[in-house]
């Protein structure tokens, strides 16, 4: 599996020859300008939720790719009215794909589209694939639920939003990986803007300091496990 960093909350995940992404949002990021949205391979879209700087670049790299969207109803059903094929879910359901198993999972946020209109309740993902296991929280505050994810799957990665603001911030992001009982973390949704702009430094101070390993991509950046 691996998995590379576009950015914000943006991910591509190869899983075999499977090209997932994840949150696209790309175009409108200026830290991301070296990343071609037309050079993308995309069989699936992971969208977590209906906010802008999450799903900005779901329709022409769709549209360009036929990549399938998964998503709540709200999202699917929106990119369905775009001619965009879609695979609809809701909290606490799974779904087998040709690259692994997929469960949308709870996240604490709000989800509108660009229009203001309702987006579905946010969620994040929970995928089994190729003998690892990820978890990506997608734009969340700490919790709770989180602990319901170990009672099902062994973690080998957790994807965590650690730019506080608009998220759980460094120290949340820290109980969350105890929630999850994983150390091995991602840290995204840092830098893009004003409001979530951490110091690099003191966040990985903070996770080695309790025995856990934060790891912080330049964007084009990538990790295998």
């Amino acid at each position: 599996m691996k998995i590379t960093f576009l950015g914000h909350a943006s991910f591509s995940i190869k899983i075999q020859d499977v090209n997932i992404l994840v949150d696209p949002f790309i175009t409108g990021n200026p830290l991301a300008s070296k990343i071609n949205i037309n050079t993308l391979k995309a069989d699936y879209i992971l969208v977590t939720h209906a906010h802008q700087d999450h799903m900005l670049d779901v329709e022409a790299i769709a549209k360009r790719t036929g990549a399938k969207v998964i998503s709540n109803y709200e999202i699917v059903t929106h990119f369905g009215n775009l001619g965009i094929e879609g695979h609809p879910m809701n909290h606490g359901g799974k779904w087998d794909f040709e690259f692994g198993t997929v469960k949308y999972v709870n996240a604490i946020h709000t989800s509108s589209f660009p229009d203001g209109s309702y987006g579905g309740q946010p969620g994040g993902f929970v995928i089994e694939g190729e003998h690892k296991n990820i978890y990506i929280a997608g734009d969340t505050a700490l919790t709770f639920d989180m602990k319901l994810i170990p009672m099902h799957t062994k973690l080998d990665l957790a994807i965590l939003p650690i730019g506080d603001n608009f998220t759980m911030g460094i120290d949340d992001a820290i109980i969350a990986s105890d929630f999850v009982e994983c150390d091995k973390v991602l840290g995204c949704h840092f830098d893009t803007f004003g409001y979530i702009e951490i110091d690099h430094d003191t966040a990985k101070r903070k996770f080695f300091e309790k025995g856990k390993d934060l790891m912080l991509l330049n964007i084009g950046e990538f990790i295998e496990l």
